[in-house]
């Protein structure tokens, strides 16, 4: 699918019935359904164009009527990744809940991005009319009920993650596709199943992530190591041979062949 095709909230419902089958999904996106309609209703009642009310009101609606909040006190709980969970809970890791307010946003027909900003998924609703001074945003940290985010604010969350010598640029508040939105969200699944020894479980999910993003070359070599870790040769073998067609030069195209070639010398 062309990316703006892609229904983000239901992608990562259907991700989240693919982890636990058991879950009442159908439950979660009935709720996809209500947060969709009273956005629009939401929409009717906002002044035209105007930022600042449109944040309010998403931070009404999202963390006011719908209670949903960060949860710090169990920030590495896997259920905060899982969109049913979140939902069922009303609390999340910042990109979990992000996807609940993009998808209100949009059917507030508000133009909205998310942000890949370091350590902190955030998103921006947007003015493109305001096309002289390039394009205005309001920036909103929803870990914390949708609080508006000044320059300052930006400037010391990055520097947190990166240090005090760390400058806020001008791409790091760029448009994040609904892949990387969804890559983003399936990362902090895996990287906590690997964290906890779940290999199989950690290569599940590059799995998925490979299922809507084939084209990205690292998840395939990833998925070789993982292969590789659970002596899987011959499906290691297809996925480091993918990763070289992706990736055809450089070290680390030249290190995979080298991982190859002893990998088929165990096969003989």
């Amino acid at each position: 699918m062309q990316d703006g095709e892609i229904d983000l909230a239901d992608a990562a419902l259907q991700l989240a019935r693919i982890a636990e089958p058991d879950l009442d999904w159908h439950a979660a996106r009935a709720h996809l359904t209500e947060l969709a309609r009273d956005a629009v209703d939401l929409a009717a009642e906002t002044p035209e164009g105007d930022l600042a009310a449109r944040a309010g009101a998403l931070a009404g609606l999202m963390a006011g009527r719908h209670g949903y909040r960060g949860n710090a006190e169990t920030y590495d709980d896997l259920d905060n990744a899982n969109l049913i969970r979140v939902i069922e809970r009303r609390r999340g890791l910042p990109v979990a809940l992000g996807i609940l307010w993009l998808h209100a946003a949009r059917a507030a027909g508000w133009p909205v991005r998310g942000i890949n900003f370091p350590g902190h998924f955030l998103i921006a609703l947007e003015d493109p009319a305001q096309a002289d001074s390039g394009m205005r945003l309001v920036v909103l940290d929803l870990f914390a009920g949708g609080k508006v985010l000044h320059r300052a604010d930006l400037t010391r969350l990055l520097k947190r993650f990166y240090g005090e010598k760390a400058e806020l640029g001008p791409n790091m508040l760029a448009a994040m596709s609904s892949r990387d939105v969804l890559l983003r969200l399936q990362v902090n699944i895996k990287s906590r199943l690997l964290l906890m020894g779940q290999t199989q479980a950690g290569l599940a999910c590059v799995e998925d992530m490979l299922r809507f993003a084939p084209s990205e070359a690292l998840l395939w070599r990833e998925a070789g190591e993982l292969n590789q870790r659970l002596d899987r040769v011959a499906a290691a073998l297809r996925c480091y041979g993918r990763f070289v067609e992706l990736h055809p030069s450089g070290e680390a195209a030249a290190r995979t062949r080298v991982t190859m070639g002893e990998l088929r010398a165990r096969l003989n």
